[in-house]
């Protein structure tokens, strides 16, 4: 028998056979790993025709927040007789079966999916899938619609049921947009489901036009930063193989939509190698910092973080501040927000009767006492109750609390948040851990940053892949030099070499006196990474013996709790 040439259509699954199962979630939230399924909607279309639908609402194990509710319209009434989602798994399951998953935003849906197989017992679902989001942002322009929204698409495509938030709705929605998209990336030669597949994660055009930008990128640890014709930076990066990491955003591996977009207006990649690894990661969050690149999303302004200070005055209380001075005050942070900042010092008042009046005191001039006063969470400094003497008991304490030992503040907030419980108050106990949550992460953070920054001169060494070593000198918690000692070679005069060379560091106040708490907390990473040496340590490394960090893993407990009483339908504790 003769053997006969496949045709085109023959290698692949034309689309036109394909089952597609399009599907929705509605949740109580945003996390796989701490929200739940509210309703399930999907409709299983093939050739373009509907062949079946599934819908059903699902009984999420818990309350339904309102903000969800207003958004959805699902309220905790309609899911009290509704089947659990272990009840509804295995339905779905064989309704999807031998299909094509489709999902408007699938990473999210999906996440939902595999969190709920792994909780069941069920092998994550090995359909292949498409995101009709991703589809919709490589075939249409700017021109054609502002965003790639299912409600923005549904109108772009004449879609005959409008979005809604409601599963089965948005699923019958997005069926007409997976149609619409199909229309048009048929005249780009896309016939078969590998074909659509393929198409999605293919390079765009402007990042195949811009590969000549990687040409030249040497294969050593540097930074990089891509430029717009002016010369402006667009985004800076760093790598321990320039080379291949440029490469990658010409490739169909970038498919941050934000980064292609990126791609698109570069011009030029500059590169600046450097000595070691380290030394890439420091320069990269320092000339963020500088430069502020528009398509750069963390690190772009360290200056923002705020701190909570004890201030140096005949009474001192806690005051969230936005600079560090040099005037003989505690401070603790940093902090990301005022928000964080307020929580932490709202679990140290439940500790310490520290005054919360923002008024500057004398001991010679008397005021009426507040509310505190009188419920006993003050001593009342300003009616003259409490000396300067007594008073500055308080800020003993409280400035341990800061620097050296978390447990009184810790005891008085568990005790307070047992009580809360007790009374069944379980929402107020909530937030009450979120503040002790608060003021420990940050305390430990601190408390960890100030065993560096308080080190006049580190000089250290890891393995390097060559056999040589990469030495780093850190003065104050802030890289301070770089270098590579070759394989074979002694150790001494390179080190001496790369001290007499290396930046003077002059520290300014506070816990972070020579660098942001994002470079030292880099240092510190690389000092516990394996195979790291110290050659030579001005002072002592070390933590307090009862710091906050040993409270750290009671708090994650605390919240892998709050995860499993969200699964379980119990209340929070």
């Amino acid at each position: 028998m003769d053997a006969v040439q496949g045709t085109l259509d023959e290698l692949g699954t034309p689309l036109r056979e394909v089952t597609f199962v399009v599907f929705d979630l509605e949740t109580t939230g945003g996390s796989a790993a701490e929200h739940a399924i509210t309703e399930i909607g999907a409709v299983k279309v093939r050739g373009g025709e509907v062949i079946g639908e599934f819908a059903t609402l699902v009984d999420p194990g818990g309350p339904i927040p309102p903000f969800i509710s207003v958004l959805t319209g699902i309220t905790d009434a309609m899911v009290v007789a509704a089947p659990k989602f272990s009840e509804v798994l295995p339905s779905f399951l064989e309704f999807v079966a031998g299909a094509a998953l489709v999902a408007h935003n699938a990473p999210f849906d999906m996440s939902f999916l595999k969190a709920a197989c792994q909780v069941n017992g069920y092998p994550p679902p090995a359909n292949p899938v498409v995101d009709t989001a991703d589809l919709a942002r490589r075939v249409l322009t700017r021109d054609e619609t502002p965003n790639c929204k299912l409600a923005t698409l549904a109108r772009v495509f004449r879609s005959s049921t409008e979005p809604c938030h409601r599963a089965l709705a948005d699923a019958k929605a997005t069926v007409d947009v997976l149609h619409g998209l199909i229309a048009r990336v048929g005249s780009l030669g896309v016939h078969t489901l590998e074909d659509l597949r393929g198409f999605v994660r293919a390079p765009t055009p402007e990042q195949q036009r811009k590969r000549h930008l990687a040409e030249g990128v040497p294969g050593a640890p540097g930074v990089y930063v891509f430029e717009d014709d002016r010369g402006e930076a667009l985004y800076i990066g760093k790598s321990s193989n320039l080379r291949n990491r440029v490469r990658s955003y010409f490739t169909a591996s970038e498919t941050r939509s934000r980064i292609r977009e990126m791609v698109g207006i570069a011009e030029r990649v500059r590169t600046i190698v450097c000595a070691t690894a380290l030394e890439a990661e420091i320069r990269e969050l320092r000339m963020i910092g500088v430069t502020k690149p528009r398509y750069n999303r963390r690190s772009r302004f360290p200056e923002r973080v705020v701190w909570l200070k004890l201030t140096d005055e005949a009474f001192p209380r806690l005051s969230v501040v936005r600079e560090v001075k040099d005037d003989g005050a505690a401070y603790l942070g940093p902090f990301g927000s005022s928000r964080t900042a307020d929580d932490a010092r709202t679990a140290m008042h439940e500790a310490l009767p520290l005054r919360q009046c923002t008024e500057r005191l004398s001991a010679r001039v008397r005021r009426p006492a507040c509310a505190l006063a009188e419920i006993g969470r003050c001593g009342a400094p300003c009616e003259g109750r409490e000396s300067e003497e007594s008073y500055a008991g308080h800020v003993r304490r409280a400035r341990h609390a800061m620097e050296l030992d978390a447990d009184a503040v810790f005891s008085a907030m568990e005790a307070r948040m047992s009580r809360l419980s007790a009374e069944q108050r379980y929402e107020e106990a909530a937030v009450d851990r979120d503040r002790l949550a608060a003021y420990v992460r940050t305390a430990a953070r601190m408390q960890r940053l100030r065993s560096l920054t308080g080190i006049p001169q580190m000089v250290a060494a890891s393995p390097a892949f060559d056999g040589g070593w990469d030495i780093h000198v850190i003065r104050h918690g802030r890289l301070a030099a770089a270098g590579v000692m070759p394989r074979g070679a002694h150790p001494t005069p390179y080190v001496d070499a790369l001290v007499a060379t290396a930046e003077t560091v002059l520290p300014g106040p506070g816990p972070t006196p020579a660098a942001s708490a994002e470079e030292t907390e880099c240092v510190l990473r690389w000092l516990d990474s394996p195979g790291v040496r110290l050659v030579q340590v001005d002072g002592t490394w070390s933590l307090p013996a009862y710091g906050a960090g040993r409270l750290i893993e009671r708090i994650e407990r605390a919240y892998r709790h709050q995860r499993s009483d969200r699964r379980e339908g119990r209340p929070l504790r």
